[in-house]
């Protein structure tokens, strides 16, 4: 999937996050980072690093964002926004509310283990990513959440049907999601997208009359 600047990207409704600078430094930063994980991944980068690729003092990056751990989760949300809206792409002319569940989480699944950063590094170095999907990710865990509640909220809308809070649905999504990723071994077969999207269809469309 290739990068876009984030100038080039409108925001995305319900994912905001003040871990994302869209200034022009904040974006010059993050993009040097994003550079300085892809190369050399978590561990081996620093503060020092980023700052060196970006052409900014240390000082400037732990203002702008701040120490590591904020590095990592800027670039991270930065990157969910953007293949957020390729999975709003790709569900945008479907018809139902249960084909746009199914296809968004199809998407969701592929961009994360295709994405250079994402996917690359929960190959390498998945003690490293899992608390930035855990117990570090609490703000792109409820930005994501909101987004997902805010889509299916619409898609009943548009199918004119009554109105409930999807957020309970929108939020197992997302925890089952992450599941997936960190451990891919189960007993569900999800390797290709069909796979991904039968289990959609049987597993997770039920949830949405919970």
């Amino acid at each position: 999937m290739t990068a876009r600047s984030t100038e080039e990207t409108p925001a995305v409704p319900g994912l905001g996050g003040a871990a994302a600078p869209s200034d022009a430094l904040g974006e010059q930063i993050l993009d040097a980072a994003r550079e300085q994980f892809m190369t050399f991944g978590l561990r081996r980068s620093t503060v020092d690093d980023v700052a060196k690729r970006a052409r900014v003092s240390r000082v400037t990056v732990y203002r702008r964002i701040g120490n590591k751990d904020s590095l990592v989760s800027a670039c991270l949300l930065r990157e969910y926004r953007r293949f957020v809206m390729e999975v709003d792409e790709a569900v945008a002319e479907l018809p139902t509310t249960e084909d746009r569940l199914v296809e968004g989480f199809a998407a969701v699944l592929r961009h994360i283990r295709e994405h250079p950063l994402i996917g690359g590094l929960l190959r390498l170095e998945p003690e490293t990513m899992l608390p930035f999907l855990t117990v570090e990710s609490g703000p792109a865990f409820l930005a994501i959440r909101g987004y997902l509640a805010g889509r299916l909220r619409e898609a009943r809308r548009l199918e004119g049907l009554p109105e409930s809070d999807p957020t309970p649905v929108a939020e197992l999504m997302v925890r089952i999601t992450v599941s997936f990723l960190l451990n891919p071994v189960s007993c569900f077969e999800l390797d290709d997208d069909s796979e991904v999207r039968d289990f959609a269809r049987r597993c997770l469309v039920p949830l949405l009359a919970a």
